[in-house]
């Protein structure tokens, strides 16, 4: 199984990572993982740096002093290598690649700034950010400074989605008919994950939307808020997303096309691939589940995400989720209120508002670290 494409390095060579903004994605949420389920480690950044072959984590910063001192004590970096201010790491440090891990409503100035301090490749957390208007920021910026940007919606990496695309692209799939995501969750936050997802499944640009919001008064207002919608792509795939309460069906997917269908079940820890056989009334065929192929080994998501940045820096290629990828998810997810907002109306993309946005739930009370949150939720 071909879980994504094959990397080549230039001889010898590493890259100088860091990350700005130290909390559980940028340094400790696989410590966090117990058990095995959908996600390959290493997955956040800095233990994907850590691991990489090719990377050499040098320098973090964060405004807290508690994160700034995990950081430098989970990942054996001096006091000298940790920065409250992040733009006297970049000066210093002079990183070749640098993730940017806080709260979305900074995102955008601390995307700028990184893009514009010479560095060659960025890691996103997502959001990539809070408006349209910001989003065409980052991505016409990293356009001019040639700047590679991966988007942190991971789904991408995870080798049965890798291995849905694949067959798609090879064309054992047939023609993709339609692909329905059940995940309750915000549009903007997590929603990034689930309309993203559809997007690369779906293999298109999305031309027009249908949307329906948990109610009126959230579609009134800007904060993120759950949906339903329907999406038209320029390549006549069609999709649903219920991102209102899912039920029993929680984060799956289900790939229709004329020749073969994939279904991810239980947040992605079950998987079904059916093909039709011969068989059936007058010989029509019978569509029989097979076992869905697996790789012999489960190379971590986040190292398949810094294979993709070092390919950009020495290709040229774009990683799997660009900048363009992140900006293409946040205009569908305020294309789905726009709709609900006009009376159900039918809303065409790109969309000419640029002013638009959703303050993604993230930023909530993003004045406290989320980890910090959690630990005082404890005590």
């Amino acid at each position: 199984m071909d879980s994504g494409r094959q990397v080549t390095y230039s001889m010898g060579m590493t890259y100088r990572a860091a990350v700005i903004g130290l909390g559980r994605m940028g340094s400790t949420f696989d410590d966090e993982i117990e058990q095995g389920g959908t996600l390959f480690l290493p997955y956040c950044h800095a233990p994907s740096y850590a691991a990489h072959e090719h990377i050499d984590l040098v320098a973090g910063a964060d405004p807290h002093d508690e994160q700034r001192h995990l950081f430098a004590e989970r990942w054996g970096l001096g006091a000298k290598q940790v920065y409250a201010d992040y733009k006297e790491m970049l000066a210093v440090e002079q990183p070749d690649m640098v993730s940017i891990c806080t709260t979305a409503r900074v995102r955008h100035r601390i995307l700028l700034d990184t893009a514009a301090a010479g560095v060659r490749a960025i890691w996103s957390e997502k959001p990539l950010a809070l408006t349209l208007a910001e989003a065409d920021d980052i991505v016409a910026s990293c356009r001019r400074q040639n700047v590679t940007v991966a988007v942190n919606c991971a789904r991408r990496w995870t080798p049965s989605f890798a291995e849905t695309r694949r067959r798609i692209d090879s064309g054992e799939f047939g023609e993709v008919l339609q692909v329905t995501a059940y995940a309750n969750c915000g549009l903007s936050h997590n929603g990034s994950h689930a309309i993203d997802l559809i997007r690369y499944l779906a293999g298109g640009e999305v031309n027009w939307v249908f949307g329906e919001m948990e109610s009126d008064v959230a579609a009134a207002g800007d904060a993120d808020l759950a949906g339903n919608g329907y999406f038209a792509f320029d390549n006549g795939v069609r999709a649903f997303l219920r991102s209102t309460p899912t039920g029993q069906a929680s984060w799956e997917v289900d790939v229709i096309g004329t020749e073969q269908r994939v279904r991810s079940l239980a947040g992605g820890l079950e998987w079904e691939l059916w093909s039709t056989v011969p068989g059936g009334p007058r010989g029509r065929g019978v569509p029989a589940r097979t076992p869905f192929p697996l790789p012999a080994r489960m190379r971590g998501m986040g190292l398949m995400v810094i294979d993709d940045l070092i390919d950009g820096i020495e290709h040229g290629t774009k990683p799997r989720c660009s900048d363009t990828d992140g900006l293409a998810a946040l205009e569908v997810a305020v294309a789905l209120r726009e709709s609900h907002r006009q009376g159900g109306r039918r809303v065409d993309l790109p969309i000419a508002d640029r002013s638009l946005g959703i303050q993604s739930s993230e930023i909530r009370q993003d004045d406290v670290p989320a980890r910090v949150r959690r630990e005082r939720a404890t005590q």
